[in-house]
């Protein structure tokens, strides 16, 4: 890997920014806030003795349902192969959390949590890109929940994409927290493959998005092949 400037149009700089937006979405995703990579102005990479690589970024990061963008410094660190750990982020984009969902949250949680039905929905989006309204803010939540699995898994050799919630389904809970049991379709971009993930998360207004189980399914050749992401 090459150290000092990066091209930020090539991967390295790309995969490095990509894992911002992961952290984002883990720290302040929500069913109506998701942050998304706009641009990446600029970027340089470091060897740090006995941590791994440190990755300095300029990037413009999105907030992709109110669609604001703002430009914010980040710091990615990938760790060595042989330590095995997750990459370790520092990034602000403060003007990216002040538009105010507070109401949207807690009307969207009041109706699910005394609902005496417990939703349940597949393929968001489905295999034409269509996502029912309805259903629209458990998809953002399976895009946050997914997050969690591309930040503990990327590394300087990887790009993921979340590119279906295959299903989710409302578990009951007495606590005070949503319940979802969740199937995640996630493309590796290097290799093209679709990659399976079970999911169990919750998620309420004042704790926000909390995983608390994944699992990487294996690999099957002659399962039912996914519909198709347009």
């Amino acid at each position: 890997m090459a150290t000092g400037e990066l091209n930020p149009n090539h991967y390295p700089a790309q995969r490095a920014a990509k894992v911002v937006q992961h952290y984002l979405n883990t720290r302040y995703g929500s069913p109506y806030r998701l942050f998304g990579l706009h641009r990446v102005h600029s970027g340089n990479a470091e060897d740090v003795a006995d941590s791994g690589r440190k990755y300095h970024l300029e990037i413009t990061a999105q907030e992709i349902i109110s669609n604001t963008t703002e430009k914010c410094s980040a710091e990615v660190l990938f760790p060595r192969v042989e330590q095995q750990g997750s990459a370790q982020v520092q990034a602000s984009c403060e003007e990216l959390l002040k538009v105010n969902i507070t109401a949207q949250e807690e009307a969207l949680y009041q109706q699910y949590k005394n609902s005496p039905n417990l939703v349940s929905s597949q393929y968001l989006p489905d295999s034409h890109g269509h996502i029912d309204p309805d259903m629209r803010p458990f998809w953002h939540l399976g895009i946050v929940a997914s997050s969690f699995i591309m930040l503990n898994e990327s590394t300087e050799n990887t790009l993921y994409n979340m590119a279906q919630v295959a299903n989710i389904t409302q578990q009951a809970t007495e606590n005070d927290q949503l319940k979802f049991d969740s199937h995640i379709l996630l493309h590796d971009m290097v290799s093209q493959e679709i990659i399976h993930w079970k999911l169990l998360f919750t998620w309420s207004p004042p704790e926000g998005v909390k995983v608390l189980k994944m699992e990487k399914l294996p690999h099957c050749h002659n399962c039912e092949k996914p519909p198709e992401i347009n």
